[in-house]
């Protein structure tokens, strides 16, 4: 009875969390058609998402960005819930581990990253983790976790900001997005921010548990690259029209 109670409960906090905010206002402007010829499977792309539980998370890892999604590319043949072609895959709080359409996130400010020089085994690797992950959900059983992220700035000392991210009980069916994407790099030895230590002049590398890391992590990772589709397509400053009004836009 109180196991069905507290899925109750936790149903209906993840609910409340996915609901968007009111006054979210994109000023990026890289649409989904500007990434399309640029993106590459293996690419992480962040997002500054517009829900209620995304405030809490960029609060969390004091960031802009609160969510992260990883391309597969058309050719994987996968499709969203709705039966359309689906390039992205994602760690949804109501949902779980999807495929979606890279059109979902046209207008929001999003951040490609890339990791370099992946080779293609590891490519496919990776690309076949994140697919056999799908489906995956979050686990709700500790709802409790959930109440934490209800406050857009829950009042905790920095130092546990980040454990406060691990959502659900620790079963090995729980994902977030993050997290599902850090445990697939973790998968074929790719680093994203390591802890470094030095042992006889030389650098070794001890990998963070995947459970720890936030979206901001690819952002700030020395081993991917910022990639910016309105740079690779020929950008010239001198090319563009200016308005005629002198008068700064008010966003």
């Amino acid at each position: 009875m109180f196991s069905k109670l507290f899925h109750w409960l936790g149903r209906r906090l993840v609910q409340y969390l996915d609901e968007p905010v009111l006054g979210y206002h994109s000023f990026s402007t890289t649409t989904a058609a500007d990434l399309r010829p640029c993106i590459q499977p293996g690419d992480v792309l962040l997002i500054d998402g517009n829900l209620r539980i995304s405030l809490a998370i960029k609060y969390l890892t004091q960031s802009t960005w609160s969510h992260a999604a990883i391309y597969v590319g058309p050719d994987s043949g996968l499709t969203d819930e709705y039966g359309n072609p689906a390039e992205l895959i994602e760690a949804d709080a109501g949902k779980g581990v999807i495929a979606v359409s890279l059109n979902k996130y046209d207008g929001f400010n999003t951040r490609l990253c890339r990791p370099v020089k992946l080779i293609n085994a590891d490519r496919q690797t990776l690309m076949d983790a994140l697919i056999a992950s799908i489906g995956r959900q979050y686990d709700i059983k500790n709802f409790i976790d959930l109440i934490r992220f209800t406050f857009p700035q829950p009042p905790v000392p920095q130092k546990w900001r980040r454990r406060m991210l691990a959502l659900g009980s620790g079963e090995p069916t729980r994902a977030i997005c993050s997290t599902l994407i850090a445990e697939a790099f973790e998968q074929i030895r790719y680093p994203i921010l390591p802890t470094v230590t030095r042992e006889n002049a030389k650098e070794i590398f001890h990998i963070r548990h995947h459970s720890l890391y936030t979206p901001r992590d690819f952002d700030i990772s020395p081993y991917f690259e910022i990639v910016k589709p309105t740079l690779a397509k020929d950008f010239n400053y001198r090319n563009i029209k200016w308005s005629k009004h002198n008068q700064p836009t008010d966003f």
